[in-house]
């Protein structure tokens, strides 16, 4: 038997689900606004379906503070006496899944939809993370990475304050996936990562530019010259050689780095600024000497 799937329901009485063929359910209902937010902060909910009757109506729904999260984090179904074409779209527009009418909503319709609406949102979530994420080190993505800078630099032009972007091209790669096959050459990756992500705060962010390319975002300078010093620290990190199937395997890196406002006030001018000084190697190269880290896979 499946695992059934947890449904929280804005409602005065829970849909009786039990004899739905798309189930199982395990329905817990709600009957405000606010004890329904207090649940979906103490777990997590596979879909949450809200009777109109009980939020005030689509308008009150769509200025509940709540509803960002509860779209995020499962899939909304709506009931409402007569949804017009208008509301419905409003909602749709704002992350709901599905809105029924108040005579469609039989149990056997009711767990269609709602079976429906989860798998959906399974498949757009799945669609979203191999859109944003390098599968293979499970880093941000190059367009996840310009999203980001694009968000913080709007919060730039109105609190300002320095920030800077470090591209590393690391070399080694191709080598090692030559000798020694294309797993092992991912095994080194995740191992690359896994460095420059413990060489930083929890506020930087580390991404994936392509096979041999990373990029560091570095959102709050104290001051200009801290840029240089993280690069530095990033060089250090990754001169040290890899143990990758039972060999130690060196990796050189060249660098570049942007600074905002210095270098460019979009992601796009700053991110070409960075690569460019990476794919010509201007800040520099190592080769790694020494002992190998214990690296994770």
């Amino acid at each position: 038997m499946s695992d059934p799937f947890n449904i929280l329901c804005l409602s005065a009485q829970a849909p009786d689900l039990v004899t739905s063929a798309f189930g199982p359910f395990v329905v817990q209902a709600c009957t405000q606004l606010e004890e329904l937010s207090n649940q979906l902060h103490l777990q997590a909910y596979d879909a949450v379906l809200f009777d109109l009757k009980l939020t005030g109506g689509a308008d009150r729904l769509l200025h509940w503070s709540g509803l960002p999260r509860a779209v995020l984090e499962s899939a909304v179904v709506v009931i409402g006496p007569e949804p017009t074409p208008a509301a419905c779209m409003r909602l749709l527009q704002a992350g709901v899944r599905d809105v029924l009418s108040s005579r469609e909503a039989t149990p056997e319709v009711l767990g269609r939809v709602l079976r429906l609406a989860i798998e959906r949102k399974r498949i757009d979530d799945a669609a979203r993370r191999a859109y944003s994420i390098d599968l293979t080190t499970g880093l941000p993505n190059h367009n996840q990475l310009q999203e980001h800078m694009t968000h913080l630099l709007a919060l730039r032009e109105r609190e300002p304050a320095a920030m800077a972007l470090i591209v590393l091209h690391l070399d080694g790669f191709r080598a090692v996936e030559a000798s020694l096959g294309t797993e092992a050459a991912n095994v080194l990756r995740r191992k690359a990562a896994v460095r420059l992500r413990g060489s930083l705060r929890a506020s930087d962010v580390v991404a994936s530019l392509g096979p041999d390319m990373f990029a560091v975002l570095l959102a709050w300078l104290d001051a200009d010259e801290d840029a240089d010093h993280v690069a530095r620290k990033l060089l250090a990190a990754v001169n040290q050689p890899f143990q990758v199937a039972g060999q130690d395997v060196p990796v050189g890196a060249r660098l570049g780095v942007s600074q905002y406002p210095a270098h460019g006030k979009d992601a796009g001018t700053l991110l070409r600024h960075a690569v460019g000084l990476a794919s010509g190697g201007s800040f520099g190269r190592l080769l790694g000497q020494g002992a190998a880290a214990n690296d994770e896979s």
